[in-house]
């Protein structure tokens, strides 16, 4: 009856089509994400001399993204035409375990990007309270600290991680809440500490930072002095925001529905109500190269100049003091001057 219940746990409770349907979706992530994040970590390789402190928050968010997608996506194909979890409990406690890891670490960058941006834009340039790599060092070694504690609670017996209700994948033990103090302590405690406050610290700060910039562009306006430099701030602070958003709005369904299955039975939801959010934030992995490549010109060139096999990037000078564009957390007014410099120069 134990390995009738452990197959049943297990196998998965999608059509055969649905399987093979999420196992495509998730190659197609995977080869974006991989490619996508291994392009951006190479010309961070190629360029390591030379960035600056707030880009290796971005390096650091290409670092979790990647990670995620070659730790786990190709346990969850091989399950998906499987038609069943492949290597029961220690496989899904291993998924689980990654996936929350690699998702906190994610999330916790995000913020600490938010932040990091709103302190700079809020900080005058001759101030000797700048940004330096130690510091960014230091922050990005918490942040990977913070989520291998989390990842390892439930390890180590506070929470749990345990299949999807769809059956094909695995992740922290949503129902387990109405199961024990322990479990509910758990998701309440990680609901809080890596859900919420990170959200809210994206939202504050770059709100701050539209309300700093909107007052910016109406002195701008009024003066009429350095309207292009006004466009280069706001599509380098839209392309920031959207980094974020698009974590949360991906997230965010698959938060939900996890919700519905703690504060309900577990039959409310059908598999397939369970599957879609899960697939749409696993695509979260996939998307932040697309928008360097749409909002940055400098990481367009760098693109082309790129050898595939050998992974080579030849940046010219130009192109060295350009490509600091398309970092998430550098000065926009620096990056506005050293865009007209360029310019110039050309």
């Amino acid at each position: 009856m134990w390995s009738s219940e452990m197959d049943d746990k297990y196998t998965s409770k999608l059509s055969p089509a649905l399987d093979y349907g999420a196992g495509t979706f998730l190659i197609v992530i995977a080869v974006l994400s991989i490619l996508g994040n291994g392009a951006v970590l190479a010309t961070a390789v190629k360029r390591s001399s030379v960035l600056k402190a707030a880009e290796l928050l971005s390096v650091n968010l290409a670092l979790t993204d990647i990670g995620m997608a070659l730790s786990m996506y190709p346990l969850s194909i091989a399950s998906a035409f499987n038609h069943a979890w492949v290597g029961g409990d220690p496989s899904c406690i291993y998924y689980g375990l990654m996936g929350f890891f690699f998702s906190v670490a994610s999330i916790m960058t995000l913020a600490t990007m938010a932040v990091v941006r709103y302190l700079i834009t809020r900080t005058p340039r001759n101030s000797g309270n700048r940004f330096d790599k130690k510091k960014i060092y230091f922050v990005i070694l918490f942040i990977w600290l913070y989520a291998a504690l989390w990842a390892l609670l439930p390890v180590l017996g506070w929470g749990h991680y345990g299949p999807e209700p769809f059956g094909l994948s695995c992740s922290v033990d949503w129902a387990g809440y109405h199961n024990s103090v322990n479990g509910a302590t758990f998701l309440l405690s990680m609901f809080v500490l890596c859900t919420v406050f990170p959200c809210l610290a994206i939202v504050l700060c770059y709100s701050g930072i539209a309300w700093k910039l909107h007052k910016a562009y109406q002195a701008i306006q009024n003066s009429e002095h350095l309207p292009k430099s006004s466009n280069l701030e706001k599509k380098f602070t839209l392309m920031a925001v959207l980094i974020s958003t698009g974590f949360i709005v991906c997230w965010t369904p698959y938060v939900v529905v996890s919700f519905l299955t703690t504060f309900q039975s577990k039959d409310s939801l059908t598999p397939v109500a369970s599957l879609l959010p899960c697939l749409f934030a696993k695509s979260s992995t996939a998307y932040n190269p697309f928008i360097y490549y749409v909002f940055s010109r400098s990481f367009r060139r760098e693109l082309k100049k790129m050898k595939c096999c050998g992974f080579r990037v030849h940046l010219s000078t130009a192109d060295i003091s350009a490509s600091s564009h398309f970092t998430v957390g550098g000065n926009l007014r620096d990056d506005a001057k050293s865009a007209s410099a360029t310019k110039r120069h050309q």
